[in-house]
C-alpha cells in the first residue's frame, strides 16, 4: 500500500473515534475555507442576493402602492359612476314627466281643437239651415203669389195689371205667417 492508501475501518470494530475526536490540522483548514467562502459569498454573493431582496421589496411595495391606486381610482370610478346613473335616473325621470306634461297638453288642444271644430261644424250648419230656409221660404212666396195670381185670375177671369198682380201678392203675403215657418218666431 502506498502513502495514498486509505484504510477503511469498519464501523462495528473498536470505535468510531475519529468522528468524535477534533483533528486540528481538519478543523483549521475548514475554519480557513469556511472563512474564505464566507468572504466570497460576502464580496459577491450577499450583496447581489441584499439587491435582488431589495428589489423584490420594492417590487412588492410599489404593486400595494399600485395596488392601492387602482382600488382609489377604482373607488372614484364607483362613485362617478353611481353618480352619473343618479343623474340618469333623473334625467329620465324629467324626460318621463316632460312627455307625460306633453301628451296631456296635446290631448288637451286636441280636445279644445276637436271642440272648437264642433263649434265651428255647428255653426256652419246653423248658417246653412238659415239660408235654405230662406231660400225655401223665398221659393213659397214665389209660389204663393203665382198661385194667387193665377187664382184671380181664374176667378175673375181677367188678366190683371201688374199694380194689382203687386197688391194681391202682398196681401196674400201679410195673411201668411212666414214667422212660424223660419223658426224665428218674430
Amino acid at each position: 500500500m502506498g502513502p495514498l492508501a486509505l484504510t477503511t475501518v469498519p464501523l462495528a470494530s473498536s470505535g468510531n473515534s475519529w468522528l468524535i475526536t477534533p483533528n486540528v490540522g481538519i478543523t483549521v483548514w475548514t475554519l480557513v475555507v469556511f472563512a474564505i467562502c464566507l468572504f466570497i459569498l460576502r464580496k459577491a454573493a450577499f450583496p447581489r442576493i441584499r439587491a435582488a431582496l431589495e428589489a423584490r421589496r420594492d417590487a412588492i411595495a410599489e404593486s400595494i402602492d399600485a395596488a392601492e391606486r387602482t382600488r382609489e381610482q377604482a373607488d372614484s370610478v364607483l362613485a362617478e359612476y353611481r353618480e352619473r346613473l343618479t343623474e340618469a335616473r333623473k334625467q329620465a325621470e324629467e324626460i318621463v314627466q316632460r312627455a307625460r306634461q306633453t301628451a296631456e297638453s296635446q290631448v288637451r288642444e286636441a280636445h279644445a281643437e276637436s271642440e272648437q271644430r264642433r263649434e265651428q261644424m255647428l255653426e256652419q250648419t246653423r248658417r246653412d239651415i238659415e239660408a235654405e230656409t230662406r231660400r225655401s221660404i223665398d221659393q213659397i212666396r214665389r209660389e204663393v203669389a203665382d198661385m194667387t195670381v193665377l187664382a184671380t185670375e181664374k176667378v175673375t177671369r181677367k188678366t190683371l195689371t201688374a199694380e194689382d198682380q203687386r197688391r194681391l201678392v202682398e196681401d196674400a203675403l201679410a195673411e201668411l205667417d212666414f214667422a212660424t215657418l223660419s223658426g224665428d218666431g218674430a
